[in-house]
């Protein structure tokens, strides 16, 4: 009987001293999963302890404190309740510690104490807004860092979002989420153009020498410019008249009617992961003088810089739940045109033409998206003249120019978006498969640059009939 008795007094004496411990480790009333107030052991051996700015923590000590240390007050601060029990309330973002000791002066307990932003209501609100989503809100400091995997970009920029507007501060907010599975897009983009120029010009132009009016003789020369143009068309009729008295008048007619159609179309192809943005540019770069820099001997050199010209297309696209796509695109139709030119120093630097279009739009993998109505008229016409003699009713023409200029262009873009996954090599075919150089006696006799594509480089599973391939000829 004694020796029971002697077990049980033992066994309580354990979980006695078991639960003291426990109780030293984590503070009273905390939840250690909670990342905002939670307790571990630091490097240097003392318990590392995180709160919130206005938060507090109860702390159950091994033995009687007598005198506690606090390094920095403006952070944290201690309140002794009793002789085992204590408060940590935080008070300002930062670090800091809390030492306790006894009677004796021994250390009995020592926290490293961080004070940082409350994420509680932030990580409460978020978890309201994306339920059933895995990610965790952490306070550092005054900002808080977003961590987790996601199923798409969508929701890790719909939580940052969230985020960024609870916190205030876009740079108190750092992103440090996941995606599960990163889609790749595939864009295809169509840019059309049509262009059409309407030129109308006529104009005579006089020349009269040695016309005599009675002892005088008169010479004279008319020329009428082509002010909306700033182009004078080549001479096409040009008569000399000859007079009685000796002189002569010569008049030559200009005239010029000039119909254009331009089209341009280019069809890129592109490929990027959801939430990057991907650029294409199917065009050039002309030089553009950039300043000059002279070194001690007085020489000086031009510095040349590039720009770029012709049809550019840029795109970020975010693959959305359910197969859609939330798409920004932006796209550019650019050319090198005299209107607008300068010329510094000798140095002719042409103009840009440039037409840009940009949207952003939300599309099911497959849909397509069409820019068009992007149309551009512009109409000029002059008439130049002598004065007064060019408003005669018959012979005012003689004295006059017309000159009338007309444009139209209307641009044209189709995008469609597809969500795709990587392709084997072998799965793929160029325009050059199947490419065969011509033989000598084709070439000099048949006019031919090339063989007529065969079965090589072709799907094995499909019947062709006829010649087939980029090039047939």
């Amino acid at each position: 009987m004694f020796r029971l008795y002697a077990n049980a007094i033992r066994f309580g004496v354990a979980v006695t001293l078991f639960l003291a411990v426990a109780a030293a480790v984590s503070p009273v009333g905390t939840d250690a999963a909670e990342p905002d107030m939670y307790a571990r052991t630091s490097t240097n051996g003392n318990r590392f302890l995180a709160l919130g700015i206005g938060k507090s923590a109860v702390v159950d000590l091994p033995a009687d404190a007598k005198d506690v240390l606090v390094a920095n007050p403006a952070i944290a601060n201690a309140v002794v309740r009793s002789a085992r029990r204590a408060y940590l309330i935080g008070i300002g973002a930062g670090q800091t510690s809390v030492i306790f000791f006894d009677g004796d002066g021994r250390q009995i307990a020592a926290y490293d104490i961080e004070v940082g932003r409350d994420a509680t209501g932030v990580r409460e609100a978020l978890r309201k807004l994306m339920p059933g989503v895995a990610f965790n809100v952490d306070p550092v400091g005054d900002s808080v860092v977003l961590t987790g995997v996601v199923a798409n970009a969508a929701d890790a920029q719909k939580i940052a979002e969230a985020a960024i507007r609870l916190v205030g501060d876009e740079k108190k907010v750092v992103n440090g989420l996941t995606i599960k599975g990163k889609e790749q897009v595939l864009i295809k983009v169509t840019v059309a153009e049509v262009e059409r120029d309407i030129i109308k010009q006529l104009g005579i132009d006089l020349n009269g020498s040695s016309i005599s009016i009675g002892s005088n003789v008169i010479n004279f020369n008319t020329v009428n410019q082509f002010t909306s143009t700033n182009a004078t068309p080549p001479s096409s009729f040009s008569p000399t008249f000859k007079l009685p008295n000796g002189g002569s008048v010569t008049a030559t007619l200009r005239a010029l009617e000039q119909n254009g159609v331009l089209r341009t179309l280019a069809e890129p192809t592109l490929t990027a992961i959801s939430g990057e943005s991907a650029k294409f540019l199917a065009g050039g770069e002309f030089p553009v003088p950039g300043g000059q820099s002279c070194d001690q001997s007085g020489t000086c050199q031009i510095q040349i810089q590039f720009k770029q010209f012709g049809v550019g297309l840029e795109f970020t696209p975010i693959v959305l739940s359910e197969g859609r796509i939330s798409l920004k695109v932006a796209t550019e139709v650019s050319e090198l045109t005299q209107t607008g030119a300068i010329v510094l120093a000798s140095i002719t630097i042409p103009a840009l033409k440039v037409r840009r279009a940009n949207s952003t739009v939300e599309l099911p993998s497959g849909g397509s998206l069409a820019l068009a109505g992007l149309l551009q008229e512009q109409t000029k016409q002059s008439i130049n003249g002598i004065p007064a003699l060019m408003n005669l009713p018959v012979l005012g023409p003689l004295f006059k120019s017309r000159d009338y200029q007309n444009g139209l262009t209307e641009l044209m873009i189709l995008v469609t978006p597809y969500v795709v996954n990587p392709s084997a090599r072998q799965d793929l075919a160029l325009p050059s498969d199947g490419f065969a150089d011509a033989s000598d006696p084709q070439t000099v006799f048949m006019n031919q640059l090339n063989r007529t594509y065969g079965t090589q480089g072709a799907d094995p599973r499909r019947n062709y009939h006829g010649n087939y391939g980029f090039i047939t000829n």
